[in-house]
């Protein structure tokens, strides 16, 4: 339990460095509602518990030597970002070039689940953060495979918890959100994922 607890903290702390995920779930549930965010994040929780499971058994040290394969992961991620972000501001003018996924005011709850994944998916760097803080916490001492197990769980459920309360606070705004609002907000969500893609394709792998 002191793990568990312990590994849900660190991720708290991680949390507060809000990245393009958070800003899809509040705007999710700000237009479609709670229970339809909190399918995206679910999705979110998914690729993060695959991203820490990789890491503990040791997949993101073998990428984290490849630096070809970490180029490549960051321009992939940069790339979706991009996609997303344009996809979400020509949503708002009717406008939609990524087949099967639509960009509009309401979405479905599969529409958002594959959103959340493809979204959580752009970021493949996270492995080899994972990677790295697995190698720390072996490298302190008594660690096993185990242990890492009970602070991944931990860090994992402070995904899931954190996401849900954004998902909360931006269905309150869900009733008093009219056309405009609607299309600002979402301007403003497809503005803030290109600048993210944009970053991720110049930031060091």
């Amino acid at each position: 339990m002191h793990i568990l607890l312990k590994g849900f903290r660190f991720g708290l702390l991680l949390q507060i460095a809000v990245g393009p995920i958070c800003f899809f779930i509040f705007q999710t549930a700000s237009v479609s509602g709670f229970y339809t965010a909190m399918t995206g994040v679910l999705g979110v929780t998914l690729i993060d518990g695959l991203y820490i499971l990789a890491a503990i058994l040791g997949i993101g040290t073998l990428l984290n030597k490849n630096s070809r394969a970490k180029t490549t992961l960051r321009l992939f991620g940069g790339l979706v970002l991009l996609v997303f972000g344009l996809s979400t501001i020509a949503g708002v003018f009717d406008l939609n070039f990524l087949p099967g996924l639509s960009f509009k005011e309401a979405d479905t709850l599969n529409n958002i689940f594959l959103k959340t994944l493809l979204l959580t998916l752009s970021n493949p760097l996270t492995i080899l953060f994972w990677a790295g803080v697995f190698s720390t916490k072996l490298s302190e001492g008594d660690r096993d495979r185990k242990t890492m197990y009970g602070f991944g769980l931990g860090a994992l459920l402070s995904t899931l918890v954190f996401l849900s309360a954004v998902a909360f606070t931006g269905s309150l705004l869900n009733s008093y959100l009219n056309t405009t609002a609607v299309n600002f907000l979402n301007i403003l969500v497809g503005i803030l994922l290109v600048f993210f893609g944009i970053r991720t394709f110049y930031r060091k792998s």
